[in-house]
């Protein structure tokens, strides 16, 4: 072993010697164990605890190089003289192992320390080394100094007590702690551990012992298994259905100087939210003066989208941002991300349908964040008296109408004869006004990812929305742990631009890979800051939650023979793969688990086919383009493979495939008894001569044979007959012969004849 390992393991034997001496020093025994380590510590002691009449107190060093332990280590002592000193004009040689790295700064000098302060208590360690005087010297060409830690006299007690107190402070704490924790979600074991501060082995013991569950750290648990786990440990279980949990990672990204002389108004941008088929479309339709529906598959939006136009009110023309949201469920994360960059939320309500789920779930979303909301009632044209009652809904939910007394304006429009679409722009000028949206264009860029997706031809696009500055060519853009420099601008109307200001929709090519939507970014000077912000968000982990959750889901009703559905899912952008996923999430895998081998976005690749036939998976594309090579592939290999472009389809489908591979299963029906009165033996088999005493037996009848009250066979009946010909059923009180795969029939077997009607398949 080198010098530099010799010193280092007897410094950390020291420090654990120091650790101890203290409690040695109250019991009297201080003056032995000095002397087992240097005559001269004691020396040291004695001298400067003369004053003290009734403790002594250990002074120690923090020392570069530690001397000899023993006084027959002569050879070994002259080289390493020990640093224990007793006066400070006493100089310690020049140190053969550098204990701080000169390069490091003072916290980071701390953190390389601990490498030798090696001692059982963190809480001591961490006291004594904040209490060290630790100089930092500058390290010249010609004459590179040591870094030299010490403790004063008399404080290595001090820091004891402040370690023992600390532990006592982080008891307290801990007891009185509230054990309560949110259920919103499920959570793997290891997340579950950590919010309960329960060790991973003990839940993984308590599933398999108590609900014989085999699981590891990383699986996902359903809600149902986290509720009884936490019950089992007395935690009280706070479930949330509120949209208060949600990280809001929009609402202060950037600090406008309203002072300044560079802040002008902006455009406000305006969501449309609200429940599937209630307009909201149709709706921009009109204010546009353009025909989006008949573009959308289905009739329904599956992607949010953006427009803009210029409206003039009271002499002024005002630039209004519009961005479109789907009202289907599986599209939350796409209306949550709406509902983030908002300035004035246009909450669209049809009049002859009410409040829906998608409706209350805008609602929530305005109220938590705070948001200004215009209720648009559209469908106007229908004859209908259902506006009182929308009111009356709204009330319930503390949103009360201007008419009722309230703040919020309610709008009657018709997308269909243009009614009330100019009152509704100019409410909505009226309120930009009232809020006064400013911006500083001479900032450097930031906003929010709406949308991404990979063009074949270009490379990773992502349409994003500038909120506050500038965004120009050549910009360095970062969003968590990804940056690049932007080569391209195209505005809404898919034209080159050279730069963009606040509020406003474009769409960016620079990034080296796709980032995640609804994800922020910003502009920075350089590509040094630019590695330097990426490297902050290193551990961000960009696998989605939802393709972790239902291949590691586990829930109560797991089996060891459950069935799997393969698939390979490929979306052509990263919204609505979002929306697949969390809509497949929640369909019920008691009885047949999904299991997603690959789920990203883009067109169908050699990659994709390949593993199909490796994993026999199914691969299910939406709004992808399917080359005539890629089909050949998959007719050649003879892939299950399926397109779609709308969203219910899909799911439709998944349903139907997992329904398929669901055993059927039947109720039975009672239909007749018989009793044996003889058996004889033919080339075929046993025949069981019977007499029908109740109801009937039919050849496709499922029988139970009993013996003495004993269930001793139970199957079809392979043949039946009435004296030598075959019939299809045998009525009461007639004889029969039946035969069937049992072979050891009796004389008074009793027969139960049951008709097996299939049950619908549930998942």
């Amino acid at each position: 072993m080198n010098m530099f390992y010799t010193n280092y393991y007897i410094c950390q034997f020291e420090f654990k010697i120091v650790n101890i001496l203290n409690s040695f020093a109250y019991l009297g025994y201080y003056d032995d164990v000095l002397l087992l380590i240097n005559p001269k510590l004691l020396n040291t002691v004695m001298m400067r605890s003369s004053s003290s009449s009734s403790k002594i107190h250990i002074n120690s060093v923090v020392k570069n190089d530690i001397g000899s332990v023993t006084s027959n280590q002569s050879k070994f002592d002259k080289k390493h003289k020990p640093n224990f000193y007793e006066q400070d004009s006493i100089k310690p040689k020049k140190s053969k192992v550098k204990l701080i790295k000169n390069k490091q700064k003072s916290s980071d000098d701390i953190e390389d320390a601990k490498l030798f302060v090696n001692t059982s208590d963190d809480l001591f360690t961490q006291n004594l080394l904040n209490r060290s005087n630790v100089k930092s010297l500058k390290s010249s060409s010609k004459n590179k100094k040591r870094y030299k830690s010490k403790l004063d006299p008399l404080e290595y007690d001090n820091v004891f007590q402040d370690s023992l107190q600390s532990q006592q402070n982080e008891s307290s704490l801990q007891s009185d702690k509230n054990k309560s924790i949110l259920l919103n979600k499920p959570l793997s074991i290891n997340d579950l551990s950590l919010n309960m501060n329960v060790p991973e082995a003990e839940i993984i013991t308590y599933l398999f012992l108590n609900k014989g569950i085999s699981a590891t750290i990383n699986d996902i648990l359903d809600l149902s298994i986290i509720r009884s786990i936490a019950e089992n440990y007395g935690f009280n279980l706070i479930e949330s259905s509120s949209t208060k949990g949600v990280d809001d990672m929009i609402t202060k990204y950037a600090i406008i100087n309203t002072d300044s002389l560079m802040t002008i108004k902006r455009a406000p941008i305006i969501t449309l939210l609200g429940h599937v088929d209630h307009g909201k479309t149709s709706l921009l339709d009109s204010i546009l003066e353009t025909n989006l529906v008949c573009k959308e598959s289905g009739g329904i939006t599956q992607a949010i989208s953006g427009y803009e136009i210029f409206w003039n009110y009271n002499l002024e023309q005002y630039k209004l941002i519009f961005l479109d949201t789907p009202g289907h469920e599986s599209f939350k994360k796409m209306r949550l991300r709406g509902a983030k960059v908002t300035d004035i939320a246009l909450l669209v309500i049809a009049v002859d349908d009410g409040l829906k789920p998608q409706t209350i779930e805008a609602i929530n979303y305005i109220k938590d964040m705070s948001l200004s909301c215009i209720v648009v009632i559209t469908k106007s044209d229908k004859l209908s008296n259902n506006l009182s009652k929308i009111k009356q809904d709204l009330a319930n939910y503390d949103m009360l109408c201007k008419e009722w007394g309230g703040s919020i304006p309610v709008i009657e429009v018709s997308s269909i004869n243009g009614k009330n679409i100019d009152l509704l722009l100019s409410e909505i000028c009226v309120l930009s006004n009232t809020k006064n949206f400013l911006a500083d264009p001479q900032e450097l860029a930031v906003g929010t990812i709406l949308e991404t997706y990979i063009d074949k031809k270009q490379g990773s696009i992502a349409n994003v929305i500038i909120q506050n500055g500038t965004l120009k060519l050549g910009d360095i853009i970062v969003s968590e742990n990804l940056y690049g420099k932007v080569k391209s601008i195209r505005d809404v109307y898919n034209l080159k631009i050279k730069f963009s200001g606040p509020s406003s929709l474009v769409q960016v090519l620079g990034f080296t890979k796709l980032p995640e939507a609804g994800s922020l970014f910003c502009v920075l000077n350089d590509e040094k800051s630019a590695k330097e912000y990426c490297l902050k968000h290193s551990t961000i982990k960009q696998v989605d939650v939802a393709l972790k959750f239902l291949n590691t889901r586990i829930t109560f009703d797991v089996s060891l023979d459950t069935k799997q559905l393969k698939l390979i899912l490929k979306a052509d952008t990263q919204g609505i793969l979002e929306a697949i996923l969390d809509l497949l999430s929640n369909i019920s895998q008691s009885k047949v688990q999904i299991n997603i081998i690959s789920a990203s976005f883009g067109n169908i690749s050699n990659t994709d086919v390949e593993l199909a036939v490796a994993t026999n998976s199914s691969i299910l594309a939406f709004n992808v383009n399917v080359s005539s090579h890629i089909r050949s592939l998959l007719k050649k290999y003879k892939i299950n493979f399926k397109v779609f472009n709308i969203i219910y389809d899909l799911l439709q489908y998944v349903q139907t495939n997992m329904l398929s591979l669901i055993e059927p299963a039947y109720e039975k029906v009672l239909r007749g008894k018989a009793i044996v009165q003889t058996v004889f033996s033919m080339n075929k088999g046993y025949v069981a001569g019977c007499l029908v005493n109740e109801g009937k037996l039919t050849i496709k009848s499922y029988i139970y044979v009993y013996r003495n009250n004993l269930l001793v066979y139970e199957g079809f009946i392979s043949s039946l007959k009435r004296i030598k010909s075959d019939v299809e059923e045998v009525a009461a009180i007639n004889e029969c012969g039946l035969m069937s795969n049992f072979e050891s029939w009796k004389d008074l077997d009793i027969i139960e004849a049951y008709d097996l009607v299939p049950k619908e398949k549930t998942l």
